[in-house]
């Protein structure tokens, strides 16, 4: 009897130490993950690796199963818009998820509240981007096969080492590909010799295309021996030799520390809070933009990001025809953001975040650095100088940036969230990396050649465009908005404008989608206002905010082109829909070998009145590339950019009563 008392009492004693531990693990478990404190706190390890492990559970998925987008859904706009502070709150996790052995894509919801999976469904007929897997099978097959290991022993290259192969999503398809309809990717090649810039030695005409479904080329190209650059085109010190002299150390300085407040993923600065996302597919986003007139927190946008861009080559040869890339759809753009550092990217006073992604086997990883806020002076702000009392009144500019920088194989790209104090909101891009040369045998210049110019010797850069397309949800004073397009016009001399002096402008509201598609007009100073439906200002007028263009270009590919109607969200500057929580990308969701009209055209297809509505503004910008000499070896940076500047949203300077 008393043993058996004994045995109960250790089998009891080991009992309490195992759930004591196990508390004790969940505790530290617990402390150790990140607080989910608002419906838009950013997404954690443990919720990643949870949605999938829910996933892998209720689904049976191949080995070759890949998770090409992982992300956070996105709760209900009243959701979120209406929350407050300890109120219970959905999770929920967005999943993609292709099968290569079965050329299927999938799209998965799971909720992290209940553990479950709350959506399940198959998307026919789309391509997912391209995931890193396949870039080295892609590899693999091809330096394999004897016809691209004969294109290059023909160009004198043994070591297929010293080959670097850069690989492309199809773009453009034959009526073929597209009839067959399997998942392809295209492969360039370039000789990296002993250096690293491989991009100056491109191994021209040599075009492999590869079926990743089968792992198997699909087609191969080679039109002719063209010479490719023997030079290094390495551009670090010790290729570089001897260097300009150093400029004398710039500081920026705060010794009292930075003027922003930050907590998990909300930042306040100057009148203006918001919250910040780094997604993906997106990049760097902002939701929840609000300013304080010091009488009342203000919205002006729910939620604002880059939504798509395209990057058409405007060279006609069948190895160049393909090149129309879709940066943020078939590539994920957000992935593809790199670590910055203090000093180069942003300055010694700025704030590096970090950004937690999934790999495509859907384990959780985080970069460091991949994000960076911080102040820079701006000059004036503003100023008088009255010549009566020589008094001098000047204040100087503050603003706040929050940046990212992607590296999208040559190309590198940053985007920047720029708040002014005056209540501007600014976008700006800058652009830099290494021109897409193409190989030539020429030396010089030849006038015949109109589709680029020669950059080096044997390297000719080809003209191309970059478009940029934001999603702009906003909610100016509310959700209730209106868009008016204003335009300004010289009047005609007359009785009333004897000298011909006067000047109009012309305020016309955009009713519907269809008429809201809209572009640039210098002749009329053309600019765009997103105005309150329902509130007015103290001089009785709609407050709004503007949209003011800067730099900007037209599609140049012509009516009837292929890339045209893949990309048509970039032959017009400017489209307005009502709001809908599925229409988040200008080119539609899978922009990766898809079909004509997708996006905007799809959008505004059942033209809904814009006329005191939740509105998305979708605005696009280009550059138009004509390569230099002064581009080579890497591009100084190119900046393009648009303003949303308050009108009537203020009922004065919002910056006059800053202190000195």
């Amino acid at each position: 009897m008393i043993k058996r008392l004994k045995r109960f009492l250790w089998l009891a004693i080991a009992i309490i130490v195992v759930i004591s531990f196990s508390l004790g693990f969940m505790e530290i478990l617990t402390a150790q993950q990140p607080s989910i404190s608002h419906p838009l706190t950013l997404l954690t390890e443990v919720e990643i690796s949870t949605a999938v492990s829910i996933i892998k559970r209720e689904k049976t998925l191949s080995e070759m199963a890949a998770f090409p987008l992982i992300a956070l859904q996105e709760p209900d706009k009243e959701e979120v818009i209406n929350f407050t502070p300890g109120k219970v709150f959905r999770r929920k996790v967005f999943l993609v998820i292709y099968e290569r052995s079965e050329n299927k894509t999938f799209e998965g919801i799971v909720d992290l509240r209940s553990k479950t999976l709350s959506s399940w469904k198959e998307i026919p007929s789309v391509q997912p981007a391209i995931v890193n897997s396949e870039y080295e099978l892609a590899t693999q097959v091809v330096k394999a096969d004897p016809r691209w290991q004969k294109a290059m022993q023909k160009r004198g290259i043994t070591d297929f080492d010293r080959v670097k192969i850069s690989w492309w999503a199809p773009g453009i398809l034959s009526e073929q590909e597209e009839a067959i309809g399997n998942r392809l990717c295209r492969g360039l090649s370039y000789y990296k010799g002993k250096g690293w810039n491989y991009y100056g030695s491109p191994i021209e005409g040599v075009l492999a295309t590869v079926n990743l479904n089968t792992g198997k080329i699909a087609s191969f190209v080679d039109r002719g021996n063209i010479p490719f650059s023997k030079e290094n085109w390495d551009y670090d010190i010790k290729s570089l030799g001897k260097l300009l002299s150093p400029l004398k150390a710039l500081k920026v300085l705060q010794p009292n520390g930075s003027s922003f407040q930050i907590k998990d993923n909300e930042i306040s600065w100057q009148g203006w809070n918001f919250r910040y996302s780094m997604h993906p597919r997106n990049g760097l986003m902002l939701y929840q933009v609000t300013h304080n007139d010091r009488e009342n927190i203000r919205p002006v946008l729910y939620r604002a990001s880059l939504s798509e861009m395209v990057v058409p080559y405007g060279n006609s040869e069948p190895t160049w025809s393909f090149r129309n890339a879709f940066d943020v759809g078939e590539y994920n753009l957000g992935l593809l953001a790199n670590t910055m550092e203090l000093g180069k990217e942003i300055p010694e006073n700025g704030l590096l975040l970090n950004a937690v992604f999934a790999n495509e086997q859907g384990e959780p990883y985080q970069i460091p650095g991949v994000i960076g806020i911080y102040e820079r002076d701006n000059g004036m702000l503003w100023k008088h100088y009255e010549y009566n009392t020589q008094r001098n009144d000047v204040r100087r500019s503050r603003e706040l940036v929050m940046k990212m920088m992607v590296a999208i194989d040559n190309y590198d790209y940053s985007i920047n969230w720029i708040f002014h104090q005056d209540g501007t909101l600014e976008v700006q891009n800058e652009l830099t990396g290494i021109v897409m040369a193409q190989g030539t045998a020429a030396q010089k210049q030849s006038d015949d050649d109109s589709s680029g110019r020669l950059i080096a010797k044997n390297i000719f850069g080809v003209n191309h465009q970059h478009f940029f397309n934001y999603r702009l949800d906003f909610d100016v004073d509310g959700q209730a908005n209106s868009v008016m397009e204003m335009n300004v016009k010289a009047l005609p001399m007359d009785e009333k404008n004897p000298l011909g002096n006067a000047i109009a402008v012309t305020q016309t509201p955009l009713t519907k989608e269809t008429a809201a598609v809209r572009d640039l007009n210098m002749k009329s100073s053309r600019e765009w206002m997103i105005v309150s439906a329902d509130k007015k200002n103290v001089l009785g007028a709609a407050p709004g905010y503007m949209l003011m263009p800067e730099g900007n270009s037209i599609f140049f590919p012509v009516e009837g082109s292929k890339i045209r109607q893949r990309a048509e969200f970039a032959t017009h500057h400017l489209w307005v829909t009502k709001y809908k929580p599925t229409e988040l990308y200008a080119g539609g969701d899978y922009p990766n070998q898809t079909k004509p009209g997708q996006g905007l055209p799809k959008y505004i297809a059942d033209d809904e009145s814009l006329l005191g509505e939740d509105i998305v503004l979708w605005y696009t910008m280009g550059v138009t590339h004509i390569p230099r000499s002064e581009d080579w070896p890497v591009m100084p940076v190119h900046r393009v950019g648009f303003k949303l500047v308050p009108r009537g949203f203020f009922s004065r300077n919002p910056a006059i009563n800053l202190p000195e």
